[in-house]
């Protein structure tokens, strides 16, 4: 059984779907902190300083606070504004996956377009061909 595993985990679909799980995470951390970061300070201040991640709606009377984190020690709240911060961070990075497979088909079709060298002759058929031309040449 334990070979069986073995064999299954050293496959290549396995250990590349780890290193894309890997990547993948790296990769969506960077566009996290891109959105977080960046883009957000960015239209909170086109928007007048706003800042989406800490809006929210309070579910009961006893929310009070005026930011996110104490307001969910108060009790329910409806977190709008990470929402639209992970929307906006899904869209980005699906964007961004869109290019890079665009880029690649588009890399694939210029290869796939090249004609391919034509294949040279064996030794056999380019000494008969030799022979030849030297015949039409002697006759």
């Amino acid at each position: 059984m334990l070979k069986e595993f073995r064999d299954f985990a050293m496959k290549g679909n396995v250990v590349d779907l780890a290193v894309g799980v890997i990547i993948g995470a790296a990769f969506g951390a960077i566009v996290s902190s891109m959105v977080a970061d960046i883009i957000m300070p960015i239209i909170g201040a086109i928007t007048g300083g706003l800042d989406f991640s800490n809006y929210f709606t309070g579910l009961s009377k006893s929310v009070t606070a005026t930011n996110l984190a104490d307001a969910k020690k108060q009790g329910a709240v409806l977190a709008w504004g990470s929402f639209l911060t992970l929307t906006l961070n899904f869209i980005i990075v699906a964007f961004v996956l869109f290019m890079v497979i665009r880029g690649m088909n588009k890399l694939k079709r210029k290869e796939e377009a090249k004609p391919a060298e034509p294949a040279k002759p064996s030794a056999e058929v380019a000494l008969l061909t030799e022979i030849r031309d030297l015949l039409k040449t002697k006759a």
